[in-house]
């Protein structure tokens, strides 16, 4: 793992299921809800920080409401001190251009299953790009008129995301590891395959493989990467699988 041995712990948490999800949608920079169930795994995840010690000191969240959602479902239930969460849009979903909100089923069965998969799973192939009216509309949003420019683009592949989380690790969280803080980064299940993807220099195909299931929260401590609910956190990451991925 890139960094380590480090002296504090990292956990990462991919929010709960949104509204979205739950509507098999191509979700990326959209910006719904959670669902109920997503609610409940953030409680659920809450729950599993206390019973292990995880309490975090540092809480770093992409800006989108699910993820926001989450974290501040865990702050409450741990009683965190206000100022522990602070959003850094690097963590953001990624950017899947112009699938944007479109059904998965209905891409595959326009694409065909080997574009598919490459669109969604792949790390160096981008989704096809956003048209000007679509950038226009997530430009003119709330969200993204409060960000940098740089936080919108018309699509992104996986090598993409990965250089925006690159350097937010190492400027937002391997020094509270070094100070041995527990630092918990509430994101997406793009954005955070690619940050395990930096932490463990992983190759393309372990990168195609990962699939990260929300709700369950991953530890990186001392070189060693685990669940905090193994069991039911790996059987849910195979439904994921089975499903076609994150």
């Amino acid at each position: 793992m890139t960094g380590s041995p480090n002296p504090g712990s990292l956990v990462l948490l991919r929010h709960g299921q949104s509204t979205a999800n739950a509507a098999n949608l191509f979700t990326g920079i959209l910006d719904p809800g959670l669902s109920a169930v997503g609610a409940a795994e953030a409680r659920a995840a809450a729950d599993l920080l206390t019973t292990h010690d995880l309490v975090p000191d540092a809480v770093l969240v992409s800006p989108l409401q699910r993820a926001g959602q989450t974290a501040t479902i865990v702050a409450d239930a741990l009683g965190l001190p206000t100022g522990t969460v602070s959003v850094d849009w690097r963590l953001n979903e990624r950017n899947y251009g112009a699938l944007t909100g479109r059904h998965k089923d209905d891409v595959r069965a326009e694409a065909g299953e080997a574009q598919f998969l490459a669109w969604r799973r792949s790390v160096d192939t981008a989704p096809p790009e956003m048209s000007d009216e679509q950038l226009a509309t997530f430009a003119d949003t709330d969200l993204f008129r409060g960000l940098p420019a740089r936080a919108l683009t018309r699509t992104e592949s996986l090598r993409d995301v990965m250089r925006r989380v690159t350097p937010f690790h190492s400027e937002r969280v391997l020094p509270l590891l070094a100070a041995g803080r527990t630092v918990l980064v509430v994101a997406h299940g793009n954005s955070l395959r690619t940050y395990c993807a930096v932490l463990e220099d992983l190759d393309k195909p372990a990168i195609h493989r990962l699939n990260l299931p929300t709700g369950h929260p991953l530890v990186y401590r001392s070189g060693d990467r685990h669940y905090l609910d193994t069991a039911r956190a790996e059987a849910a990451a195979l439904a994921l699988t089975l499903d076609g991925g994150t």
